[in-house]
């Protein structure tokens, strides 16, 4: 998978709206909410090109009779991929468009979790601005090596995520 990181888009915003209104028909009485969340979430923020979306459903095991239908969508389903309570869906091959990580509404550590990073950016510029560098720098030192890139960010990241959550509490 190639690395790209790109300045905000306002696309974004509107990519995440059009594909969870797909993905609400879907799950329909099983959803509880739906929340963009990642890098694309906070304006300003430079970002892999990749929407990050999160359902918040009753009971996560009744998410697997969706999966037919989330590959109609063009997702390939990976089921819990290293998370336990999670079902993600990733669109769009090595060209990525769109990442789905679906938990269960009583799992407040992994849902919090994501939304006090993505409101800790969006009311923290600084850091959001540092985070974008670290980002795009990565991106330009290892382009074809994801593994790398995921590695460089990981200190920085658990530190503000640390951060967020104490702030978001």
């Amino acid at each position: 998978m190639n690395v790209v990181v790109t300045e905000y888009n306002d696309k974004w915003k509107q990519m995440f709206l059009d594909e969870s209104n797909k993905i609400k028909d879907i799950f329909v009485d099983e959803l509880i909410d739906i929340h963009h969340i990642g890098s694309t979430s906070v304006p300003g923020l430079k970002a892999k090109p990749i929407i990050d979306i999160m359902p918040v459903v009753k009971d996560i095991e009744n998410i697997d009779r969706f999966n037919e239908q989330m590959a109609e969508l063009g997702y390939e389903c990976m089921g819990e991929f290293g998370m336990k309570g999670r079902r993600y869906f990733r669109k769009g091959g090595d060209n990525r468009t769109h990442q789905v990580h679906i938990f269960q509404a009583d799992n407040k550590e992994d849902v919090h979790r994501h939304l006090a990073m993505r409101d800790y950016l969006r009311t923290h510029l600084e850091e959001a601005r540092q985070y974008g560098n670290l980002k795009e720098s990565l991106a330009k030192q290892f382009p074809k090596d994801i593994e790398a890139y995921m590695n460089g960010k990981d200190a920085f990241v658990k530190e503000l995520e640390k951060r967020a959550l104490l702030w978001y509490i």
